[in-house]
């Protein structure tokens, strides 16, 4: 049986178990240490794994991590920690927190932040080890992945609780989750960043616009900001789909509900924004998750009118820009484009926390 390990602190590793024997192989592996991937190949029993933990794993292979041929779980953690907090959202639910930083670079109240979320659709936080995420952690840097409701991982309740007429908890849960990193010090205040992609960047606008002083700049890719609009042409490729997510808009309850948190809709007036910067793609491709594959193309246009809005109505900041990248070709099928991308985000993030 063959499958891939996932950890904030290890690259994926793909392996093989032979289930007569107990023995597993590592199959391939990505060594950061070498900055390269080269093939792995190693055997124990799996046993070994139980009663001992990736945490001896660890301590017996970083030893003798300087030898080309050791075979080793390429575990990231002697110079990444990896902490998971509850946080207590505003009716008292516990949201998970996962918490990644630098042992090196850790600063009481010192750091910059940047947090994840998505909370749509059910489906589980990619939580998996970013190497684009590297650079930042180097420089101190803590990277954090909420788990708000309407997310996977905690059953179909903890996904209904986020979705239509409860939309809102996603949004209080990951404006919680922000709230716990700078008032525990873990982020210093005024220099924490949002990141969310498709349905998680209509999370990541709507907790601006609810609280916009709380974050310095924002990443939205491809993002979902104005539901109340796009859901109501039934002719776009994920209006079918997004009704049992997020209401059909032409229902006066669901319309209402939707006008709540709805980013373009709920943009504050007079009220400094943070730094945004919005990669959008002509001709979007995602993959989803299921038996067949599904391409969509999102439309550029709500991230275009929702920054010329927050150009209107928010208070002038140079310091602050909101900023469109848009890119006609499909960057998942770009492995350059994607590099580019990631370098443009990073660039962007240290430049707002620096300024």
């Amino acid at each position: 049986m063959r499958f891939t390990i996932s950890s904030p602190v290890m690259p994926d590793a793909v392996v093989d178990y032979e289930l007569s024997s107990g023995n597993w192989n590592i199959v391939q592996q990505q060594n950061l240490l070498y900055e390269r991937t080269r093939i792995l190949y190693g055997t124990t029993s799996s046993g070994g794994i139980a009663n001992g933990s990736l945490n001896n794993l660890k301590s017996d292979f970083l030893n003798e991590i300087k030898s080309e041929d050791d075979n080793l779980w390429n575990c990231l953690s002697e110079f990444y920690a990896c902490e998971q907090y509850d946080v207590s959202s505003y009716d008292g639910v516990m949201v998970p927190l996962t918490i990644l930083y630098s042992r090196k670079n850790k600063n009481k109240n010192q750091n910059p932040g940047l947090l994840h979320g998505h909370g749509a659709y059910g489906e589980l936080l990619d939580k998996r080890w970013r190497s684009d995420l590297k650079s930042l952690l180097d420089r101190g840097w803590v990277i954090a992945y909420a788990d708000v409701r309407g997310g996977g991982g905690h059953g179909k309740a903890w996904h209904h609780n986020g979705r239509q007429h409860k939309k809102l908890n996603s949004i209080k849960d990951f404006v919680s989750c922000a709230k716990f990193l700078v008032e525990n010090e873990f982020v210093q205040e005024n220099k924490l960043a949002g990141w969310g992609y498709s349905a998680g960047g209509l999370l990541v606008a709507a907790a601006i616009n609810s609280c916009p002083d709380l974050f310095r700049a924002a990443i939205l890719k491809v993002p979902f900001l104005d539901a109340t609009s796009t859901l109501l042409n039934p002719i776009l490729p994920l209006t079918a789909a997004d009704y049992e997510e997020f209401g059909y808009p032409g229902d006066i309850d669901d319309f209402h509900a939707m006008m709540r948190y709805c980013p373009y809709a709920n943009i504050q007036k007079d009220v400094l924004y943070p730094a945004v910067l919005s990669n959008l793609v002509l001709q979007y491709t995602m993959k989803l998750l299921s038996s067949t594959q599904r391409y969509v193309t999102f439309g550029v246009w709500e991230a275009a009118k929702w920054a010329a809005r927050v150009r209107e109505h928010a208070i002038y900041d140079p310091k602050r820009p909101i900023l469109l990248n848009l890119t006609t070709d499909i960057v998942e099928e770009n492995r350059y484009l994607q590099c580019k991308e990631s370098a443009l985000e990073t660039a962007f993030l240290i430049k707002m926390m620096e300024s």
